[in-house]
């Protein structure tokens, strides 16, 4: 992570806790000339918009008074989602079983991405059952974790 959103989780943390929440991802970017903070929440039941306005709300006057930030950004709380990014080792455990999507840098098996059961996370290798069998592949080759959802 970066050393803002090291800050920024550092700040989050306590106030998602204090509300019943927790933090899922920080990230900081620049899209389109602008720069966006965007914090990630989650609850076991799941979160809603009074839970992002609540987290929003609780969370603008710190980052106001400590001002981890040198230049204006853009604050967004958001749901981590239903296919949320997985990353560190916790996600990785919490979802075995799960579908996932894994996006490769290049192409594996003749593959750019593979959807399949997560089988988890270890040694830095990402197990998943797809049609195909079991494939394992590295962390650093994989561009992209995330739960799959098939509507």
């Amino acid at each position: 992570m970066s050393k803002i959103t090291e800050s920024v989780e550092r700040l989050a943390a306590p106030i998602a806790e204090r509300l019943g929440l927790e933090i899922w991802d920080i990230e900081y970017v620049k899209e389109a000339g602008e720069n966006y903070l965007r914090i990630y929440i989650d609850r076991e039941n799941g979160v809603d918009i009074d839970d992002c306005e609540a987290m929003s709300r609780a969370i603008d006057p710190e980052l106001d008074r400590v001002d981890p930030i040198p230049d204006s950004y853009i604050l967004e709380v958001s749901s981590a989602g239903i296919e949320r990014v997985l990353k560190r080792q916790s996600d990785f455990d919490r979802f075995v079983g799960s579908d996932v999507l894994l996006r490769f840098f290049k192409p594996i098996n003749g593959a750019k991405e593979v959807v399949g059961k997560l089988l988890g996370l270890k040694d830095d290798l990402i197990g998943v059952e797809t049609p195909a069998g079991v494939l394992e592949v590295s962390r650093k080759d994989t561009a992209l974790c995330r739960l799959y959802v098939k509507f």
